[in-house]
């Protein structure tokens, strides 16, 4: 896709975004994300979600949730083609995933935008492997969900799985390359989850990476799910490194506990993140101030000035009830359901079709000569997927000043 034909699907979305925002309690059919099914007309596809809209990662099932029923809003007002979303809660655990799914294929799912976080992910995606449903994940960026990891022992490669993320190695990688070339730090410590597949993943590239460039890791510490509430032993390490730049490749709050607990203790190193620690702003309770000059790589800035995302902040504010912008999660799902619309109209796929033969032809569109431009890549460019799902598109360097996202180049 050329960049004349990138600048009129922004038109597009930016118009639609408005009837979308303005038409929401008819697009969504009833699917407006709750725990019912919602009925879908015979020629409207069932689009099911999942991803954790309470317990602890809530902020990035809610962020996904509604940037979905955005994108959906705008598919049935374009009216091509008709879209149903039905969204179940995981809480971000791995079995109340699959129960979610199981829910979601009794109602009739036919294409699944999920799950938002890793390990749910990775735990479904074996499922819509064996059953033949075609998956794209907004947010859960380990190539265990994806092609990169076979089924079982002996079993086929996941090709039916596809990322609108970044994957877990792409963001340890660049996250170092960025550190680099922009002369960000020169003593660098690291914290990481070493229970969590998402935070492992990052901070071993990262690690090749760094050492490739000789960047200097004077400090490496862990944490699990059971001890995400005191990271003294880790802080004083890291301060006692003489540490200029701390790399935290965790979700957001166990980032805020660490913000809070560093400053407490005089500890004042640059702070640099990936994409989970994307929403720190509204963990409630956390004093904003703290993440002053925290920087991270992300494919959103909802600060952006351009007409399409200017437009989905809007939409996204009149969907969700909220006054806040919307985080980058909220930007990769609308882009989920744009790019599988699109892939949908490319292929000529209708919704009566069996969900194999739909899997089928969408895998055979995406690894084929399918081009798409988002929010989440930069304004001119496409994206595009490889054969094992991974998506290929540049991040964005954010950086928090005064209390907002703002673009750091």
């Amino acid at each position: 896709m050329n960049k004349t034909n990138s600048l009129s699907r922004r038109n597009f979305l930016r118009m639609s975004g408005i009837i979308g925002a303005s038409t929401l309690l008819a697009a969504c059919n009833g699917s407006s994300g709750d725990d019912s099914a919602p009925e879908a007309a015979a020629d409207a596809f069932k689009i099911g979600g999942i991803g954790p809209v309470t317990g602890g990662a809530a902020l990035y099932g809610l962020a996904t949730k509604y940037g979905a029923q955005v994108a959906v809003n705008e598919v049935n007002a374009a009216g091509s083609i008709k879209m149903v979303l039905n969204w179940q809660d995981d809480e971000h655990d791995p079995e109340k995933a699959v129960n979610a799914y199981n829910a979601l294929r009794d109602w009739g799912l036919q294409i699944l935008v999920g799950t938002t976080t890793t390990n749910p992910c990775v735990a479904v995606s074996a499922l819509t492997n064996t059953d033949r449903v075609f998956e794209l994940t907004p947010s859960a960026s380990s190539v265990n969900v994806i092609g990169g990891e076979a089924v079982g022992a002996d079993g086929p490669r996941k090709d039916n799985v596809f990322q609108m993320c970044f994957t877990d190695p792409n963001q340890g990688t660049r996250s170092a390359q960025y550190i680099d070339e922009k002369g960000l730090g020169t003593k660098i410590a690291i914290i990481y989850n070493n229970a969590d597949a998402y935070s492992t993943g990052i901070y071993q590239k990262f690690e090749a990476e760094a050492a490739a460039r000789n960047l200097q890791i004077v400090s490496v510490t862990t944490f699990t799910e059971d001890s995400q509430t005191d990271f003294s032993a880790q802080l004083n390490k890291a301060k006692d490194a003489e540490a200029d730049l701390v790399f935290l490749p965790i979700y957001y709050t166990p980032a805020s506990i660490i913000l809070k607990q560093a400053s407490d203790m005089g500890f004042a190193p640059k702070f640099f993140g990936v994409d989970g620690m994307d929403g720190i702003l509204d963990v409630e309770g956390f004093d904003t101030s703290l993440a002053e000059g925290v920087m991270l790589l992300t494919p959103f800035v909802a600060t952006a000035t351009d007409e399409a995302t200017q437009a989905f902040n809007a939409a996204y504010k009149e969907v969700a009830g909220v006054d806040t912008n919307p985080i980058q999660f909220a930007a990769d799902a609308y882009d989920c359901v744009h790019a599988v619309a699109k892939a949908i109209e490319q292929a000529g796929i209708t919704p009566d079709m069996a969900t194999s033969d739909i899997c089928d032809q969408l895998i055979a569109t995406f690894t084929g000569d399918f081009e798409f431009s988002g929010l989440t890549c930069p304004v001119g460019e496409v994206m595009t997927w490889s054969d094992t799902g991974e998506v290929s598109k540049d991040p964005k360097g954010m950086v928090i000043v005064d209390g907002v996202y703002q673009p750091l180049d």
